[in-house]
């Protein structure tokens, strides 16, 4: 366990005594894992199934910059609506969890979990907040200033995958925990996936302990697709992007005038799919891969899906994981959630 200052003052001797930063990533398996999972993805035939990058290719600093730019958009209600849910209830989450560890997956600038931060504080009580991401720069940057704004809080921060982390926190409890997971960020995974981090989730908590869940509703198709397709064509170019990272990361010569974005919403799997779609037959390389891609016209790489959900077929799958469902918020147009779920006894 990490030796904090209890002296609640923002000058920096306190502010640094106030946070511990844990480094877990092992950047050679990272990037192991990454040149593997661009070699797999585009070298399928493109028939049976699409090409397809993993979506973490999104965050170079530009598309960082780019996303930012997409929560903005008037299309992209999924980030205002949650922070409106959040801020309407996060008294109410508190008052229920009565956690003193909070723990956020992929908490990158904290901005929405300040609702809760502020509902701490009004308690008057010391609060471990344990942000996870696996962006040194932008963990830090964000951890200074909670701190600098709220004097009784102690960050633990772990630069981390969400596996990594989860991990480590199975043998570290500091008393009574909650875990958030906002953002719906949980639609980007895989139903297998989704199977192996909630079973994480599960095994990182203690029977009574808590974990917040932000999910992105099932709605009509046409307000799903104006929200990845903007008007502003933001989202278009967060996409091609990705494209010029791998040109800079592996030595690429992808011509993003040759691809064109399209997201559209598949009804039968309840999930957007974001795609970029060859104008014509080409031939692409990436030379420190040794890796010659085929392209036919029209064929897709599949960049990344956003799954979308029920809020009754949700509890049933977390009742089945042992993650009771307590309370689930939505906003008056029921386009996102809340699920505040609770570990039960096995």
């Amino acid at each position: 366990m990490s030796t904090f200052s209890q002296s609640p003052s923002n000058d920096q001797n306190s502010l640094e005594a106030r946070l511990q930063i844990d480094y877990l990533l092992d950047l050679k398996a990272i990037e192991k894992d990454d040149v593997q999972d661009v070699i797999s993805g585009l070298n399928v035939d493109g028939v049976q199934s699409p090409k397809s990058l993993p979506a973490r290719y999104f965050y170079d600093t530009k598309g960082s910059q780019l996303f930012e730019e997409i929560c903005q958009l008037p299309e992209y209600y999924p980030t205002r609506t949650e922070a409106s849910i959040l801020k309407q209830y996060a008294t109410e989450i508190v008052n229920q969890t009565q956690a003193i560890e909070l723990i956020e997956l992929g908490s990158g600038s904290s901005t929405k979990t300040r609702f809760l931060l502020d509902a701490y504080q009004s308690l008057d009580t010391t609060l471990y907040y344990t942000p996870v991401d696996v962006s040194s720069s932008i963990l830090k940057a964000s951890a200074y200033n909670l701190l600098a704004d709220y004097p009784r809080l102690k960050i633990q921060g772990k630069i981390a995958t969400y596996s990594q982390a989860l991990q480590q926190l199975q043998t570290s409890f500091l008393g009574k925990r909650t875990i958030i997971f906002l953002g719906s960020s949980i639609g980007n995974f895989e139903p297998l996936e989704c199977d192996r981090f909630i079973a994480q989730i599960t095994n990182s908590l203690n029977p009574g302990d808590y974990f917040l869940l932000g999910i992105d509703l099932q709605k009509p198709v046409t307000i799903l697709e104006a929200a990845y397709n903007d008007t502003q064509g933001i989202t278009a170019a967060f996409n091609l992007n990705m494209l010029q990272h791998l040109n800079e990361r592996f030595q690429g010569n992808f011509n993003l005038e040759l691809f064109k974005h399209q997201a559209i919403y598949n009804q039968t799997k309840n999930q957007i799919e974001m795609y970029l779609i060859s104008q014509q037959t080409q031939s692409v390389t990436l030379e420190s891969l040794d890796l010659t891609i085929k392209l036919a016209q029209r064929e897709v790489i599949l960049t990344e899906i956003s799954r979308k959900f029920n809020i009754e077929q949700m509890q049933q799958y977390l009742g089945d994981r042992n993650l009771n469902l307590i309370q689930s918020y939505t906003d008056s147009q029921q386009w996102f959630g809340l699920l505040l779920c609770q570990k039960t006894n096995l």
